[in-house]
């Protein structure tokens, strides 16, 4: 089965999913999107209020700052994969609860990671950081220990390399971050180049 097909079917069982209590307020459920190819994925951490209400990753605030750190490494978003930890959005934008975590990204995630099979994971924010590092054995403790560091891991059945990085939310009301995960969309444009991408 294609890529598209295997992606096009977790979509479809993540519009609907009712496993944790997420469903219950949730308007659309937000699977992910993007290049099915594409050699660079981004796991941010669950769905905004822009998202809730289209039904896509990243289209709000956040989302723009992401188009623009994405362009000025040369990037844009049709040529990446973006999707959350949850999919489904929080009451009141709250973190996500670890029952959640944990029911999503064993349902969800963890498949679509394996079906697009990026070189690089590139984790927007603390939730994301420490599922897919636990995967790899590394512990997270927050976000600002890890931020733009490159791990090379295999948890999902192939080696990936993986920059935890602020959520782009975040850097958004804090200047501070925003310097930061400029600094970080660095390092992943330095990386991209020295692997030939």
């Amino acid at each position: 089965m294609s890529k598209e097909k295997l992606i096009e079917e977790i979509d479809a069982e993540v519009v609907a999913c009712v496993k944790c209590g997420l469903w219950k307020r949730r308007r659309r459920a937000v699977p992910g999107g993007g290049d099915v190819d594409a050699e660079i994925m981004f796991v941010g951490e669950a769905p905004g209020k822009q998202e809730d209400l289209c039904g896509l990753p990243f289209v709000g605030t956040a989302g723009k700052f992401l188009d623009e750190l994405l362009r000025g490494i040369g990037l844009s978003r049709v040529e990446v994969y973006v999707t959350n930890v949850v999919k489904c959005r929080p009451p009141g934008n709250r973190d996500p609860a670890l029952e959640e975590i944990a029911t999503c990204t064993g349902l969800y995630l963890t498949r679509q990671i394996q079906v697009i099979r990026p070189r690089f994971l590139v984790l927007l924010g603390r939730h994301a950081a420490a599922f897919v590092l636990s995967k790899g054995g590394i512990e997270v403790e927050g976000i600002t220990r890890v931020h733009g560091k490159v791990y090379e891991i295999s948890p999902f059945g192939f080696s990936v390399v993986t920059i935890p990085m602020f959520h782009p939310a975040a850097a958004l009301y804090n200047v501070r971050y925003r310097d930061l995960l400029g600094g970080d969309f660095r390092v992943l444009k330095c990386e991209l180049e020295k692997r030939g991408c």
